[in-house]
């Protein structure tokens, strides 16, 4: 077995194999930054070699110099960015570094393009989807705007949009996520490129979603001849859709290897430590006759919605929520999954009240919550608490911790002085993992992770009994998720919680729930324990749903 000391080869161990030129070839990559106090050294020594026709997945956690390492091929690094003078990326055997400018920018969007990971963000929220994919192709290519537009609608066609034709009219908040990402692609295939990179090309969309967008470029793929980079740190997709796989950590590539080596026979600690940090184990069985903490019974939710013109308004009826019913016991963890758009979430926020019922029954501790009023519900706003998926937009960014977990203590009455609230403050931190000397610091200056733990324990700190986790790890690394998973299971054996966990990843909901619920349209498809349903699912859509989570095949 290698140790960390050992250095890695430059050269791909599969070389003999090869008979062509790489496509791609970076020798000693090192890109350093320069931050407030001095320099941040973000890649260090980087070599890696792409051929064409074939997929090279660069895995690792945020932070280990993935996506600078993607930005440096495309020569998208910011100004604050400086790339070593021994550095060489060599594409068709020429050094990009040493382009010119206008060479540099023709060979980008058309010999070699990039999917970013989040396309409301790369998307121009001001222009049609037709007027961002022909700005593509006029770039790079002599044509007329009418040729242009003929090559987008064909390429929307060649990325499966439905109903492609309305679709270029339409501005992108008007798509879906995975109908956006499907145009990101169309604009990266606009001109045929030889080199695809996909950064984190499919992190928040949801399984099926997913599987349907990776199949898709791997189709594509083959049909054009393609090399495609894949970025992320999604191990079943590595294992699915790589040829070779690079593995980073702080800046450095630290294992590398084809696909099936690799996961085979992992040498590096990172590795090994990376390939076990997918979602593991079960959980604790629940204690005979558990009572029922939380129930719903008849629960619908509806929401009207405006079409048609400011003069012609058309309003209907959008049914989120349609006549469900749940319970959910003392200590259990009740896994709510489903794609987008199927209700989960506004079902869990109205369970706690947080939403308007049409009609319905709840009840918490076998007390009627349907009717409270605000005020009536105060009581038991301790009794519940809600983590939120992105604990960013969660922990308000102008107050520091210590503040953020106090403010929840100091509404609800609980302390007799600031001391005792600083010190059930602090309890919740070391509780949640995190160091009880934080108080002082602010959100931004924590990472993704540590960001949820924080959340964790302002919702811990209320000692509540049930606690709704919404997507909770969903954007977070394995290695991470798994932390946070470990975390979730240890604080339901010491404090006796509830969780009803929404998500829509199955593996996450494997590793952490006694029973499921599968949501579709507002309706429940299908319910039993973890085992019942992810391992015999009895529905078509449950089945694809398990097909692509565990597959990633759609």
């Amino acid at each position: 077995m290698a140790n960390a000391e050992t250095k890695v080869p430059t050269e791909r161990l599969d070389k003999a194999a090869k008979s062509d030129q790489p496509v791609i070839d970076a020798r000693k990559l090192a890109v350093t930054f320069k931050v407030e106090h001095g320099e941040v050294e973000a890649v260090k020594d980087v070599s890696f070699q792409l051929h064409r026709g074939e997929t090279v997945a660069i895995v690792g956690e945020s932070g280990s110099g993935k996506s600078v390492t993607a930005r440096a091929i495309m020569g998208l690094l910011t100004k604050r960015a400086k790339i070593s003078d021994k550095a060489t990326i060599a594409y068709n055997g020429r050094n990009v570094f040493k382009f010119s400018t206008r060479e540099r920018r023709l060979l980008r969007g058309d010999r070699i393009s990039m999917i970013f990971q989040e396309p409301m963000s790369s998307l121009n929220p001001i222009y049609t989807i037709s007027a961002q994919i022909i700005e593509t192709i006029r770039a790079h290519k002599r044509v007329t705007r009418r040729a242009a537009e003929e090559k987008a609608l064909e390429l929307l066609k060649q990325v499966h949009i439905p109903d492609p034709e309305a679709r270029l009219k339409q501005y992108p908040h008007q798509l879906s996520g995975g109908q956006r990402q499907r145009v990101m692609i169309a604009i990266a295939l606009a001109n045929n490129p030889d080199v695809l990179i996909a950064d984190e090309p499919t992190t928040a969309l949801d399984v099926t979603v997913q599987a349907q967008i990776l199949n898709l470029i791997r189709d594509l793929q083959q049909k054009l001849g393609m090399a495609v980079i894949l970025i992320t740190h999604d191990l079943t997709v590595v294992k699915q859709f790589s040829d070779y796989v690079y593995v980073m950590q702080h800046g450095e590539v630290c294992e590398h290897n084809t696909t099936a080596a690799l996961f085979k026979n992992p040498t590096h600690l990172y590795t090994q430590r990376l390939l076990a940090s997918e979602p593991k184990g079960s959980a604790n069985p629940l204690p005979a006759n558990s009572p029922v903490l939380l129930e719903g019974k008849g629960v619908r939710v509806s929401f009207m919605l405006k079409r048609g013109g400011f003069f012609t308004p058309d309003m209907h009826e959008l049914v989120a929520v349609d006549n469900l019913d749940i319970v959910l016991r003392k200590h259990e963890t009740l896994g709510l999954v489903g794609e987008s758009g199927s209700g989960k979430t506004t079902f869990g926020q109205a369970l706690i009240r947080l939403n308007s019922m049409d009609r319905g029954e709840v009840s918490f501790g076998g007390v009627p919550i349907q009717d409270k009023t605000h005020a009536e519900m105060r009581p038991f706003r301790s009794r519940m608490q809600v983590v939120f998926q992105d604990p960013f937009s969660s922990l308000n960014p102008r107050m520091s911790i210590g503040q953020i977990i106090e403010e929840g203590l100091v509404v609800n009455q609980r302390g007799a002085t600031r001391k005792e609230r600083q010190e059930r403050v602090r309890d919740a931190l070391e509780a949640a993992g995190m160091p009880g000397n934080i108080l002082s610091r602010f959100p931004h200056e924590f990472s993704g992770g540590q960001r949820q733990r924080i959340a964790i324990a302002r919702a811990i700190a209320l000692e509540p009994e049930f606690i709704l986790l919404d997507e909770p790890t969903s954007a977070l690394d394995l290695s991470v998720q798994a932390q946070i998973i470990d975390l979730l299971r240890k604080l339901q054996d010491e404090r006796g919680l509830s969780y009803l966990f929404i998500s829509h990843d199955l593996k996450v909901v494997r590793a952490l729930c006694h029973r499921v619920v599968v949501m579709q349209h507002g309706k429940i498809v299908e319910a039993g324990t973890v085992t019942e349903v992810l391992s015999k699912p009895k529905t078509d859509y449950t089945k694809r749903l398990v097909r692509a989570a565990f597959q990633v095949a759609a």
